[in-house]
């Protein structure tokens, strides 16, 4: 139950946090995006079975590479896409930590 909590918390309730803490005149549109970055769980659509409580995302779906990651950080890193790089690192994160959890 808490590894549920920490991972879900982290994927819905943070990216909300960090908008109002960081973008607070944008804190909608902000949230939205960084809510968005779950997204990119749609590879595990490619995956069988397509969910496994035990199996760690990171390094195993596509959109979860090393490469992937790599992509996130540097559109993070540049300016313009900098938040939509954001939204999908914080998912990164997420995924991360519950794989510690594991």
């Amino acid at each position: 139950m808490f590894r549920f909590i920490i991972h879900y918390g982290l994927h819905f309730i943070f990216p909300v946090l960090l908008a109002y803490w960081f973008f607070r005149p944008k804190f909608k549109k902000v949230s939205l995006v960084l809510l968005s970055g779950i997204i990119i769980d749609a590879d595990h659509l490619l995956a069988s079975p397509i969910f496994d409580a035990n199996r760690c995302s990171i390094g195993f779906h596509i959109l979860h590479s090393y490469i992937a990651i790599a992509v996130y950080t540097l559109l993070f890193v540049y300016r313009p896409t900098r938040i939509v790089g954001l939204a999908l690192l914080l998912h990164i994160l997420a995924d991360t930590v519950d794989c510690l959890l594991m």
